[in-house]
């Protein structure tokens, strides 16, 4: 029987919204490269890499083949670090169908290119409506019913508000917004901002120096946000704000995790893989930076962050620039 909602990837997130949907009663198809993965959806009922301890419903199935898993499916979730995304639709091109509606949850842009990863889902696969999931939504919190908010977004906002409705339970409350600008950049430059305030708990400074990181942090966003076509007020809800806040202060996140490690001394690779999953805000990092010197955006955080993390200065004496520069008014 083909699935209502297919997944491409089994990571944390897609395995979270995939057992959400499953206690809705729909039949949900997940694909992985792992065929650990696989088996142990399955067989065993459980993810323990990327969900360990949650029980995955009987609705949930998982494969090996991408065709099969996508094959009848209204809704296919791009479940993949924001890297993977051209290669992955690369992959599905020729298989999945014009009116499959693409859901990408990845937040992200692409390094080489700056598109943001609607765009590049559109390079690939031009027929297809793609409908973008954002907001601030650890996956633990989502797998375990607790509330949550998030905004969806589309060109062609009528695939939004399908998606809307698809997701929408009493404790996974969904948005629209038509700002697809915005809602994509602020999923993703909030991660740059949550890597600097994990590592401003490493160094071991206190809630003063986060607040004014976080704050900071939103005139970033907002900043290059705008200057890419994204509304200001988009920014003030839960792409932008609500996100950075869920992501500076969880100890969920893994951008704030390996910020802690960074902080404590340990290089962008040694926190990286001792956190085991992507850090997406190491390589926005990377690509923002590029784009505020192309744009001539003022990115202070971001731009000491990036010395960081790929020129070898050390923590504190970022700090201490960021904190010595000219006065200026708020």
């Amino acid at each position: 029987m083909a699935s209502d909602i297919a997944f491409i990837g089994g990571g944390s997130f897609g395995t979270a919204l995939a057992i959400m949907l499953a206690k809705k009663r729909l039949q949900v198809s997940v694909w992985d490269r792992k065929h650990h993965v696989v088996e142990d959806i399955n067989v065993r009922r459980e993810n323990p890499k990327y969900m360990s301890g949650i029980a995955i419903p009987a609705g949930v199935n998982a494969f090996d083949s991408i065709e099969e898993a996508i094959k009848g499916s209204r809704f296919v979730v791009l479940a993949v670090p924001s890297h993977a995304i051209r290669d992955i639709c690369k992959n599905i091109e020729g298989i999945i169908k014009d009116d499959q509606i693409i859901i990408s949850i990845a937040k992200g842009i692409e390094l080489e290119t700056k598109k943001r990863l609607s765009q590049v889902i559109k390079d690939e696969l031009p027929s297809n409506p793609v409908v973008v999931l954002s907001g601030p939504s650890h996956a633990e919190e989502v797998a375990m019913n607790l509330p949550t908010t998030v905004v969806v977004t589309s060109e062609e906002m009528k695939y939004a508000d399908e998606v809307q409705d698809l997701f929408m339970t009493a404790e996974f409350r969904v948005y629209t917004n038509d700002d697809i600008v915005g809602v994509e950049i602020g999923g993703a430059v909030k991660n740059i901002i949550a890597l600097a305030a994990g590592i401003s708990d490493g160094i071991g400074y206190g809630d003063n120096t986060k607040a004014a990181l976080m704050t900071r942090g939103m005139h970033e966003i907002t900043r290059i946000g705008t200057k890419l076509g994204g509304s200001n007020k988009t920014f003030y809800g839960l792409t932008g704000m609500g996100d950075l806040i869920v992501t500076c202060t969880s100890k969920h996140s893994r951008n704030r995790s390996a910020g802690i490690l960074i902080g404590q001394g340990a290089t962008r690779e040694e926190a990286a893989e001792k956190i085991g999953m992507v850090v997406e805000g190491i390589k926005a990092c990377k690509a923002f930076y590029e784009l505020k010197e192309e744009l001539e955006v003022q990115m202070p955080i971001t731009d000491s962050l990036y010395k960081v993390l790929f020129k070898g200065k050390s923590p504190k004496d970022a700090v201490v620039k960021l904190m010595t520069r000219d006065k200026k008014s708020e």
